[in-house]
């Protein structure tokens, strides 16, 4: 027997690749599907099954696909309704894979047809659970992105998962070990660890959703204190994935047309497109084509482009360094984003070297920044870190404005003087510098490297007591 990992960190996502006496289950595969009938091929095996542990609103899986590739049957848990080919098993069922068995265990509450696959091995013994969003390390799952069906509400669906943690798999032995979907970094729940696998013992140990004398309402209130809103494009990506979706090699094939600068400039103007910039934030900064959207790869990309564009239906327009373009198209993939029309041929040189308009982000580094926060205690500055890491410590002057949310805070930007925008380290400050100037706030200089770069020239901040 055999199991594999696939993590990726881009997504905080876990894919599952399980091989026993030639037959293979893949768990929550990734959209790109590749590699896992490459490792098929590495061990003589066959794909067999596809278990799904429910609809993912973050990303798209590649279930379809890879079960046209390999025949394999896709499996879902009890309340699963798909527009292709696949199983609703009921709870409690089995099936066989090579010398081991994979038991389906229902365990609603993130959504109603959220399941649990239990791994037993060539003995029979309870070996593994791969948990998707039900539990994760240190966590579970957000109950609140399958409230709008029926009846539904927050508090019920709450209690649903309580129900399940405790009569599915709080009961099994404290050796087996907990496989999620998710780690920390996804939007899927509030606290995750940076562990990406644990024992179910440690879980009930430290694990606050596991608490052994915690009683439904507390767990309930627990859960949902403090939970922030999904992001916009999680209900598109459960379409997709309730319905199916194109292969991703057309996607791949359709993002990679050259565009020159002319045709790209006409593309932009003449359609309703977004131009989005990928590169590094530095290069941004220092110059692009007009109106970009900046959200580069060396950040959490996808989810980022998920959250602030937010229809993925959206064409696209990449401004991107050539050998990154087919990562840059499968990334914006996974997250649903299929409407690549094309990329900038030559990149910026070429842009410049036919004479186009170029638009650059003013920045300033920490020391200078203190200079002039010294001379000017009403400097204007906007922090567009999450709440709790405003909450938690922060420029005396500074307002809070979180880059999930900085449309909404448009109105609220001062205008007539300079307002100086920071993150942590420099990446999302960059993107709301390029949101605000694509929206015609042109007064915004970026703090280089972010609070982290602050805290080391002493610049007074004020901590959470």
């Amino acid at each position: 027997m055999k199991i594999e990992q696939i993590y990726t960190g881009c997504l905080a996502q876990g894919a599952y690749y399980i091989e026993s006496n030639g037959e293979v289950a893949i768990v929550d595969p990734l959209r790109e599907v590749q590699s896992y009938l490459d490792k098929a091929d590495r061990d003589n095996a066959t794909i067999k099954y596809i278990f799904e542990t429910h609809f993912h609103a973050d990303f798209v899986s590649g279930h379809v696909t890879l079960a046209e590739k390999t025949g394999a049957q896709i499996i879902y848990g009890p309340e699963a309704k798909t527009n292709f080919d696949s199983i609703t098993a009921i709870d409690g069922q089995v099936y066989k894979l090579g010398n081991i068995t994979i038991t389906v265990l229902h365990t609603p509450g993130h959504t109603m047809e959220s399941s649990t696959f239990l791994l037993k091995d060539e003995n029979g013994k309870d070996y593994a659970i791969f948990t998707g969003d039900t539990l994760f390390i240190g966590d579970v799952g957000r109950p609140d992105l399958a409230q709008k069906m029926g009846n539904i509400t927050i508090d019920d669906l709450a209690g649903f998962l309580f129900d399940s943690l405790r009569n599915k798999i709080m009961p099994l032995a404290d050796d087996v070990i907990v496989y999620p979907a998710h780690g920390a970094g996804s939007a899927c729940g509030k606290n995750m660890m940076k562990e990406t696998l644990d024992t179910l013992g440690n879980q009930k140990s430290m694990n606050y959703a596991l608490r052994a004398d915690m009683t439904k309402e507390e767990f309930i209130k627990e859960l949902t204190d403090g939970l922030l809103p999904p992001p916009a494009y999680f209900p598109l990506n459960v379409k997709l994935n309730k319905e199916g979706y194109q292969d991703i090699e057309k996607v791949i094939a359709r993002g990679q047309c050259a565009l020159s600068p002319k045709a790209f400039e006409a593309a932009a103007n003449e359609t309703d497109t977004v131009v989005l910039d990928v590169r590094h934030q530095d290069q941004f900064a220092a110059g692009h084509v007009p109106r970009s959207i900046f959200i580069g790869l060396n950040g959490d990309f996808a989810p980022w482009v998920g959250a602030l564009i937010k229809d993925v239906n959206q064409s696209i327009l990449l401004v991107v360094e050539k050998e990154k373009l087919k990562e840059a198209i499968t990334r914006l993939s996974r997250v649903g984003f299929d409407n690549i029309f094309g990329y900038l041929d030559g990149g910026i040189e070429a842009w410049k070297s036919e004479g186009k308009e170029l638009d650059r982000v003013s920045a300033i580094t920490a020391s200078a920044f203190k200079d002039v926060i010294t001379s000017n205690v009403d400097t204007k500055v906007v922090d567009v870190r999450k709440a709790s890491e405003y909450l938690s410590e922060h420029i005396i002057s500074a307002v809070n404005f979180p880059l999930s949310e900085i449309n909404e805070y448009l109105a609220e930007m001062p205008s007539g003087e300079d307002v100086y925008v920071h993150c942590k380290s420099g990446y999302r400050s960059m993107i709301a510098s390029s949101i605000l100037k694509s929206r015609g706030v042109h007064n915004v200089i970026d703090l280089e490297k972010g609070f982290d770069a602050i805290k080391e020239v002493d610049i007074p901040v004020s901590y959470l007591v």
